[in-house]
């Protein structure tokens, strides 16, 4: 997960347009999709506010670039790591982008409630529940309460992360004659097999600085997509099913039968509380391997030892975290994304949302790298990798995606109480007390 789980302090008058950075001019418009009719804006400017900068931010202004060669229009882009607290400073003293690209969906929804944001309107709703995989969540994640306590769609999903995977040796599996599991019950069996023939399954870590534990809550957001309802998940977001009820506590309870089993876990249960989460993953490519699997989002070759020219290599591949067989849950995926809003109104700017409907829109990214879509109707053979390809098929594939839990629990849970508590446990804290410290947490904020 993001380590960002709270709103920053507000930075006086100062505006995240200081210093806006020019379009890129790369020539990457030829996509395997045609653009639509968008309309003409001739040198109207959009100005857009995010936190992506470096690469994202050069990839962002190269899609963004076919939009204003088919309107006309300008776009310049403004990126900050302190985007959260300055775009509150901009919308407060009226300074406002027409964009703003939020990575955290609780606080586009307190803007969205304080009336700083437009509802995008019903047809773009409908468009995405048509057109993304598992459409209607992302449609449930860009609605909030607006300043007239109604519900309304206001954030429009584009560029998503995907954390629902388990990352392997295909040289390991072949020469062991292992075969990839479709379903969690064979996943386990396939643990237990690992066992069997002298292997360890697992390597788990979870520490990581003033965030250590948020490897597990990961875990522990997966179980609970894979063995409660998405209404469920929800209402444990938002402490409607209080964090010590039976269904948290069985998932707790299953991830434990991962992370707390010394048969499964490289260097015993006790080695997953003091294990760096980036150093974890390394002991799949030592010799002999310090185990099988390891389970972590998308970003995580960064941390191989080869900097991810494994997965490049054929020597590091993944699979789909698979569902339980039996729950009738579908192929649920956890992850996170950023939300486009509209935060000053102008024809271009609804032209720049329409744009982003279009397949060709998300194929320039797709080009580029560093970008994961549920759009449905873009040409996969777009992604710049194999490995980005197989991603994005799990995502359209998707029949249910949520956003990670704990960056939308309030910051004293979801970066607080769940982060340490979720250490206690892989140190020996059996689950209800764990649980029960947890709810604790939340009645104390109420």
């Amino acid at each position: 997960m993001s380590f960002i789980g709270r709103i920053l302090s507000v930075f006086a008058a100062v505006s995240v347009f200081a210093g806006l950075a020019g379009t890129a001019q790369a020539d990457v418009c030829d996509t395997p999709s045609d653009l639509g009719n968008l309309g003409k804006f001739n040198g109207d400017v959009i100005t857009i506010a995010g936190s992506m900068q470096g690469k994202d931010e050069e990839n962002l202004m190269a899609t963004v670039s076919c939009f204003e060669k088919a309107t006309g229009a300008v776009v310049k882009y403004a990126g900050s790591r302190d985007f959260a607290a300055l775009i509150v400073a901009d919308l407060q003293s009226n300074n406002a982008p027409n964009i703003a690209i939020f990575p955290q969906p609780g606080l586009a929804g307190d803007m969205a409630k304080e009336g700083y944001l437009s509802p995008l309107g019903s047809g773009l709703a409908n468009w995405m529940s048509q057109n993304y995989g598992a459409g209607s969540s992302w449609v449930d994640l860009g609605t909030y309460e607006g300043p007239d306590g109604r519900d309304s769609f206001y954030g429009f999903a584009f560029k998503q992360d995907l954390k629902s995977l388990v990352w392997y040796a295909p040289e390991q599996f072949e020469d062991n004659g292992y075969d990839i599991p479709t379903t969690m019950e064979e996943l386990i069996a396939l643990s237990d097999q690992m066992v069997a023939d002298g292997n360890t399954p697992w390597c788990i870590g979870v520490e990581s600085g003033n965030a250590t534990g948020w490897t597990a809550t990961d875990w522990m957001e997966d179980l609970m997509l894979r063995t409660a309802s998405p209404e469920t998940y929800d209402r444990w977001v938002s402490n409607d099913l209080p964090f010590n009820s039976p269904e948290v506590l069985n998932a707790m309870e299953i991830y434990g039968q991962f992370s707390r089993n010394d048969d499964y876990v490289a260097g015993g249960a006790a080695s997953v509380a003091t294990s760096f989460f980036g150093d974890a993953p390394k002991g799949l490519f030592t010799s002999p391997p310090q185990c099988m699997m390891h389970r972590q989002a998308s970003f995580i070759p960064a941390f191989f030892p080869k900097k991810g020219e494994e997965v490049a290599d054929g020597d590091a591949d993944f699979f789909y975290f698979p569902p339980f067989a039996n729950a009738g849950l579908g192929n649920p995926v956890l992850g996170a994304g950023t939300l486009y809003t509209i935060t000053k109104d102008s024809p271009a700017t609804r032209a720049f949302f329409q744009y982003l409907t279009e397949a060709k829109a998300h194929e320039v990214w797709m080009s580029q790298g560093s970008f994961l879509t549920a759009h449905k109707g873009a040409d996969l053979s777009a992604y710049a990798s194999n490995a980005q390809r197989k991603q994005g098929e799990i995502l359209v594939n998707a029949t249910t995606f949520r956003f990670d839990a704990s960056d939308l629990m309030p910051g004293a849970i979801g970066a607080g109480a769940f982060w340490s508590e979720m250490t206690a446990f892989a140190n020996g804290q059996d689950a209800k007390t764990t649980a029960d410290n947890i709810q604790a947490a939340w009645d104390a904020i109420k």
